[in-house]
């Protein structure tokens, strides 16, 4: 199911009419509308010199969470970790900063640029233990074809 988004996010990245920002939002809401079980999706960037991220654009519900210290929940820790990090079950998670109590799981897959981790791309789901491999995977695509174009 997730590959047949392929081409569309592609054909999404490589519209040089529209702003990183659009494309951005548009795969984004592309996901939230298209994967079951994928209930708010966004990017995170590094803001600058700061150990801090910034909420880039997203599909969902509002989030206050638009300032993320490194270190601090999930995408946080994958920030200094520059490793992917499935959460089955949030709520048995110590560090998980929660954006909404209807969340039950989350992914958080690093963007890189250069080898150096610029951001992310995170997702909520409100149904339990959801992600499996091929989540990951098709995350990780999406994230290689989005760095080329940052």
């Amino acid at each position: 199911m997730l590959t047949s988004l392929g081409p569309k996010v592609l054909e999404i990245i490589q519209n040089g009419d529209k702003t990183v920002d659009n494309r951005l939002e548009e795969i984004c809401e592309l996901l939230r509308s298209n994967v079951d079980h994928y209930d708010w999706v966004g990017f995170y960037f590094k803001n600058g010199d700061k150990r801090e991220l910034k909420l880039g654009p997203y599909a969902g519900a509002p989030t206050d969470h638009t300032t993320i210290p490194f270190g601090k929940g999930i995408c946080g820790q994958v920030a200094e970790s520059n490793k992917n990090f499935v959460v089955p079950d949030v709520a048995a998670q110590d560090n998980y900063i929660a954006c909404s109590i209807t969340v039950k799981s989350e992914i958080v897959v690093p963007l890189f640029v250069n080898g150096e981790n610029v951001g992310q791309i995170d997702i909520d789901s409100n149904t339990l233990d959801p992600f499996t491999a091929e989540d990951e995977h098709f995350l990780e695509f999406i994230n290689a074809e989005v760095a080329k174009i940052l």
